[in-house]
């Protein structure tokens, strides 16, 4: 870790945050911080320009500081050792620490305590009284990543977490304490998300400055209605009409059996007819009189019905539109992480990443304003673009160690497009494995066949050593017993000298047959010269009787003196 002398809050300090990736901003960066969005840090990133620091965010800051400066000497006595604030950086990675150890072993971050944290802790202490071996793991997620990096920072072992609460006066209230340490998986996930908002911070582009949040607005405001209506009716009969007409109405016969009925129904709707007619006209007649409140109500009419219209469409409109625009930016979002993946898969062909799986429209459900759903879609694009570049990783790697491995064998894994997504471990496993047995399988073959082969050649052999038996016999002898051999007599003990030879065990090996002798012979010249070929055949070891050895002797000698007499001739 390279130490980076500044002072909190200075131009300096400001600046070298500028052109780093702070372990602060880490929550932000993997969408799971509650006060900044990924958005939000890409446009400050971008611009330089960080948003204005409200008066209740300040305040929480500055209650912050007080708090940590407060829980350093507490956190001092846990440790056992002293603490340094140090601001530090691995690479284009930042962290400041609160406190670290002069070591930088163990490292120290303090929070404010609030309802979250006791939440937290109540789950961390009621794990076998807070003997949980990872106590850390059980903090709110925000504060973990940003732990984790300056753990991967600054190389410490763990952090010390501490958050509590300090009266004006400066007296404890309450605090709470417990080890975070590394953990390896969300580490990862933490450096790919960092390499991931840096090709988006390269590409990004500054979306135009957005609208106040929209109000309704209707329609022009209408004047007030006013109506005035003066009259009067100054003669009707119309009470003891309506008395009359409900009596007649309501003693029609509805019960039809007869054809006296029948035609007193038909009656009785000719006549309700006339009676509507009549009603009508009288209406008219009258509404006629008052030609100004006949107007009034068609107007009143007109303008009811058109608003009713205009309502209902537009009701349509507005929420046809919502769902139109939420279809849009989900597949926009979609589209862009099927490119993504798309420029992967081109990258590792003829290898192909896994179904990219991302719940775009239920990461936005229950969201209500476009711009929430927009930075919510973000987010999900790049979870899922991390989780891509992490599986095109994973399969670089295996593919690697498949290269080194199997050379020569790669018929062996026809499957390899599906088995090339296991983790690193399992995946050089099965390779290996899979090898393994192809070898032994032909091993087992190839110790097979040559078991087969050397069966072949003792066949062979024994009989080769049968079907020469006879003639060894005859080499086994002196020279002076070879004409009584021609006899019958001498054949019929020539065969039984077979037979004995053929069975008798054939031990010596032409090495055996040399050191017994001091000199050294050749199989080819024991068969081309002395006319005495090998009973039968070891591999590529050729064997020999003690009855071949003792003929050995005798035709060596009697070769011995031939070619002597043949150079004493030759000279004399």
């Amino acid at each position: 870790m390279k130490v980076h002398d500044l002072i909190q809050g200075s131009p300096e300090w400001l600046a070298y945050r500028a052109q780093h990736f702070n372990a602060s901003d880490a929550p932000a960066m993997m969408g799971c911080s509650p006060y900044k969005t990924r958005a939000q840090l890409l446009r400050e990133m971008h611009t330089g320009v960080a948003a204005e620091v409200d008066i209740a965010t300040q305040k929480r800051f500055d209650n912050g500081h007080r708090a940590e400066a407060l829980a350093r000497p507490l956190a001092e006595k846990i440790i056992g050792d002293d603490l340094y604030p140090v601001t530090g950086s691995l690479g284009r990675l930042s962290a400041s620490f609160d406190g670290l150890t002069l070591d930088e072993s163990e490292a120290f971050e303090h929070k404010a305590l609030n309802a979250e944290l006791r939440t937290a802790f109540d789950t961390i202490n009621s794990l076998v009284g807070g003997d949980d071996t990872f106590p850390g793991q059980h903090l709110p997620i925000h504060h973990r990543v940003q732990m984790e990096q300056q753990l991967h920072v600054s190389g410490a072992s763990r952090v010390l977490f501490v958050a509590s609460e300090w009266a004006a006066s400066g007296e404890l209230v309450e605090h709470f304490s417990c080890w975070y340490y590394p953990d390896d998986e969300l580490r990862g996930q933490i450096l790919a998300g960092w390499a991931q908002f840096e090709r988006d911070l390269a590409a990004y582009v500054p979306p135009e400055a957005a609208d106040p949040a929209p109000v309704g607005k209707a329609p022009d405001t209408l004047p007030a209605l006013r109506i005035e209506v003066t009259g009067a009716v100054t003669a009707s009969n119309l009470a003891e009409f309506k008395q009359t007409a409900l009596g007649a109405i309501r003693s029609v016969n509805r019960t039809l059996r007869t054809d006296q009925d029948f035609a007193d129904a038909e009656k009785a709707v000719k006549w309700c007819a006339d009676v509507e007619q009549r009603l009508k006209a009288a209406k008219e007649h009258a509404l006629s009189q008052t030609a100004d409140i006949d107007a009034l109500f068609k107007a009143l009419d007109d303008i009811g019905a058109e608003a009713r219209t205009v309502r209902l469409d537009l009701d349509k409109l507005v929420a046809r539109r919502k769902t139109e625009v939420k279809e849009e930016a989900v597949s926009k979002a979609r589209a862009a992480l099927d490119a993504h993946v798309a420029t992967l898969n081109a990258e590792i062909a003829p290898m192909r990443l896994p179904l990219a799986m991302a719940d775009f429209a239920g990461s936005i459900k229950g969201l209500k304003s476009f711009a929430s759903m927009q930075d919510k879609l973000d987010q999900t694009l790049t979870v899922a673009k991390i989780a891509a570049d992490a599986d095109a990783r994973a399969i670089r790697a295996n593919m690697a160690a498949f290269k080194t491995e199997a050379e020569g064998f790669e018929f062996l894994f026809a499957d390899l497009g599906q088995v090339v997504h296991k983790a690193a471990d399992d995946f050089l496993a099965m390779v290996r494995s899979r090898i393994a047995t192809h070898k032994e399988a032909e091993a087992r073959k190839a110790d097979q066949r040559r078991q087969a082969e050397e069966a072949a050649a003792r066949a062979a052999a024994d009989a080769a050593a049968k079907a020469a038996a006879p003639t060894v016999a005859v080499q086994a002898c002196r020279p002076e017993d070879r004409q009584m051999l021609a006899t019958p007599a001498g054949a019929a003990l020539v065969k039984a000298a077979a037979e004995a030879l053929a069975d008798e065990p054939a031990t010596l090996k032409l090495g055996d047959i040399c050191g017994r002798l001091g000199i050294t012979m050749t199989a080819a010249f024991l068969a081309d010269v002395l006319h005495i070929r090998p009973a039968r055949t070891d591999g590529r070891a050729a064997l020999f009787t003690e009855t071949q050895w003792r003929a050995i002797c005798r035709q060596l000698v009697s070769h011995v003196g031939a070619m002597s007499e043949l150079y004493e001739t030759t000279n004399a």
